[in-house]
């Protein structure tokens, strides 16, 4: 989702930038072409593990005018809301017993629960 992202520079800072819509996300990059990044690791930062709703996006229209926002620039930056680690959902799934054994033998040996073990087995998997 595309989100307006306020941006920032004072002389010898880096660029600071702030998501009004996301009231608490706030970032830095000494590059502008650093700050996408950097924003979409603050959002998944402040949203990491919660329940709660992600404010949808607005326009740049609703905050132009702001006073908190009348000495610098706004981007458009595409957020991966689905990056975002939220409630955990539960599944019912079969395997093999064996294999079963052997998630549980691995995850032990990594200080993980099976779930997490199976999470991050199915991130590799997907290339993330």
């Amino acid at each position: 989702m595309l989100y307006p992202l306020y941006v920032w520079k004072d002389t010898n800072s880096a660029y600071g930038a702030t998501f009004p819509d996301l009231p608490g996300v706030n970032t830095a990059a000494d590059e502008l072409a650093d700050l996408p990044a950097m924003a979409q690791d603050a959002v998944e930062t402040m949203y990491d593990g919660e329940n709660v709703d992600i404010p949808v996006p607005t326009t740049v229209d609703k905050w132009k005018d702001h006073p908190d926002y009348k000495d610098g620039f706004w981007m458009m930056v595409d957020i991966d809301l689905t990056k975002i680690n939220s409630k955990p959902v539960r599944i019912n799934i079969s395997l093999p017993e064996n294999l079963l054994h052997d998630i549980d033998v691995a995850a032990k040996a990594q200080h993980v629960t099976r779930s997490g073990f199976l999470a991050q087995a199915a991130l590799k998997a997907m290339g993330r």
